[in-house]
């Protein structure tokens, strides 16, 4: 059996896959409503200043972590296809845990930042869960998977932030030892990536099997430069990897302004915000776990990347200009079909390579990602701050980019996305 997924073991196999791809994604946004503050605790008492420098590391520690995804992806995919899935993935998510430990009890910014690294390199493993599922899909069963692959990350993203919120405000105590509140979260992502570890390590299948792996690994392949190549060397891969860039770069206006823009145009609370979370996170999981698959069906893979752009369009428009909160909220049911596009573009990616270049795919995935997180942080904000100063009567300026990149994603999807024909399923 050469310890690789046969077919009765599949839907277990991702079964742990998803379930990892929700722990990892909880244990990501356990930080988000905490780390800006930590960071800030280590100026001392809440002032402007304080909130400045903080501001200044944040910023520091976005393009770190984007740095290390775009670096350490392509590594990881390509040891995945030299080595397997299965021993990647337990490495990473154990080593995920070491470094949320190394954050819940860094005693300087620079412990912290060394954490913040190394997070971002093991995150990198997210591509070899993708390479798992391209592994154990049928062609029927693809776009399927990718799509609730991408609810877990909702779902992860959704319910984490809530949970670091509360765990926030509790304090542990062992002994005479006290943890900072803030530093809670940290913890609790560290215990909830060992126990994914250990179930991994228990019951966890191989999915690619020696004969499908490469024959060496080449350093000279897996830096982040050779590994974009694999998009050029496959003539309708690299439009696909564009139309992803396109999508993961327009990805990143939410997260930087988002909290901003509304509070500043709705004047929502932070209470409001945290419901606006809830549903936008409850919509585009209905639409992950339940449309991929139909919409799939009908209209294939290219359709629903097609669909999911011009939705993400409609959507980022209607946010942009929408002059109440109401209008904003007619706009996420819109927005929430957006989730459509990434299950049907892996479906289509995952096509044009070899099952031994899978993990490579991934990881070059994984950079572009990466290349987006380095530049989204800086783009939208800045676009953000621009229009306020020069075109106060336009604050949805960065929504509106936002809306042009998916747009001119459409543009090559329509012109570029291809499936290949069927390929014989991973037995």
């Amino acid at each position: 059996m050469n310890g690789s997924v046969r077919a009765p073991g599949r839907q277990a196999a991702f079964g742990f896959i998803f379930a990892a791809a929700v722990m990892n994604a909880v244990s990501f946004g356990l930080m988000i409503p905490v780390l800006p503050n930590l960071i800030r605790s280590f100026f001392g008492a809440t002032s402007a200043a304080s909130t400045a420098s903080a501001a200044d590391w944040q910023f520091i520690f976005g393009v770190t972590w984007g740095g290390m995804q775009f670096v350490s992806g392509p590594v990881l995919g390509m040891l995945s296809d030299r080595f397997g899935r299965r021993p990647v993935m337990l490495i990473s998510i154990f080593g995920l845990a070491l470094d949320f430990l190394v954050m819940a009890f860094a005693p300087t910014l620079a412990w912290l930042l060394l954490g913040r690294v190394l997070n971002g390199a093991t995150a990198a493993s997210f591509s070899t869960a993708n390479a798992y599922v391209a592994d154990i899909s049928t062609p029927a069963s693809r776009a399927r998977n990718f799509g609730w692959m991408s609810a877990a990350f909702s779902v992860g993203f959704l319910l984490g932030p809530a949970a670091g919120g509360f765990l926030a405000t509790i304090s542990v105590h062992i002994g005479s030892f006290h943890m900072d509140p803030l530093r809670t979260p940290f913890l609790a992502a560290a215990g909830l990536c060992a126990i994914n570890w250990v179930y991994g390590l228990i019951v966890l299948p191989e999915s690619l099997p020696p004969e499908r792996r490469i024959v060496s690994f080449e350093w000279r392949r897996a830096n982040p430069v050779a590994s974009l190549s694999l998009l050029r060397s496959h003539r309708d891969l690299l439009p696909l990897a564009g139309v992803n860039f396109l999508f993961q770069l327009a990805q990143q206006v939410l997260p930087n302004v988002f909290v901003l823009y509304t509070t500043l145009r709705y004047h929502w609370s932070l209470a409001f915000l945290g419901i606006t979370f809830v549903i936008t996170g409850a919509l585009g999981i209905l639409v992950q776990s339940f449309a991929v698959a139909p919409v799939v069906r009908r209209i294939g893979e290219r359709g629903a990347v097609m669909t999911g752009a011009a939705a993400g369009v409609a959507g980022f428009l209607i946010y942009a200009l929408a002059p109440s909160g109401a209008w904003y909220f007619l706009g996420m049911p819109v927005f929430a079909f957006m989730g459509l596009m990434q299950p049907g573009l892996q479906g289509l990616m995952t096509q044009h390579v070899s099952p031994m270049e899978q993990g490579r795919l991934q990881g070059a995935n994984q950079s572009t990602g990466g290349i987006a997180a380095i530049i989204g942080p800086t783009v939208f904000p800045l676009s953000f701050a621009f229009a306020l100063r020069a075109w106060p009567s336009v604050p949805g300026l960065p929504i509106l980019i936002a809306a042009a990149l998916l747009g001119l994603s459409l543009i090559v999807a329509w012109r570029f996305a291809r499936p290949t024909a069927p390929r014989v399923a991973v037995a």
